[in-house]
């Protein structure tokens, strides 16, 4: 999918899409030495927050607590999209999103069902993000490639935008 790197109503709007489709990525704050982490995330892109399960006694929920920067690396599954989304993550028990996005995905990390007592949400309120849009796929990256190697230029594979979203 080509997204003008240009129209940023578009690079946002193409930047919710992705994370709809394909909802995995690494996820960790930028102010600690935690190794960044795989989670699903639940998109809201009307109020410009991110939804993430977890237990309260993860690393990951003690750290964001009342709050922390943190960024959410995703990537397309085609691989012709990567983005980095930054913002405030904190943590959040909210009845209300665990009931809209519980699924059986989620249910098989919480034995006890919704009511488990260690569930928690993290939230991420997304400020910025930065995205690398590719041109052309898997043959243009291996012409590009080739013709940087046999000319000395470097490779023209795609555009780097970046978007405020709060």
């Amino acid at each position: 999918m080509s997204t003008d790197p240009n129209d940023k109503a578009a690079v946002e709007k193409r930047l919710w899409k992705e994370l709809d489709h394909t909802r995995f990525g690494m996820l960790g704050l930028t102010d600690s030495h935690q190794h960044f982490q795989p989670m699903t995330a639940f998109a809201e892109p009307e109020s410009g927050q991110i939804w993430f399960f977890t237990k309260d006694d993860t690393d990951l929920a003690k750290s964001a607590g009342g709050g922390a920067q943190a960024m959410f690396i995703v990537q397309a599954k085609d691989q012709d999209f990567q983005a980095c989304i930054g913002g405030v993550l904190s943590t959040a028990r909210d009845t209300a999103r665990i009931d809209k996005y519980w699924n059986p995905m989620v249910a098989a990390w919480f034995p006890d069902g919704k009511d488990d007592p260690s569930l928690t949400l993290l939230r991420l309120d997304a400020k910025d993000a930065e995205l690398w849009i590719s041109k052309g796929g898997a043959i243009r990256f291996a012409w590009e490639t080739a013709k940087a190697n046999l000319t000395d230029s470097t490779p023209d594979l795609g555009d780097k935008v970046h978007v405020n979203l709060g």
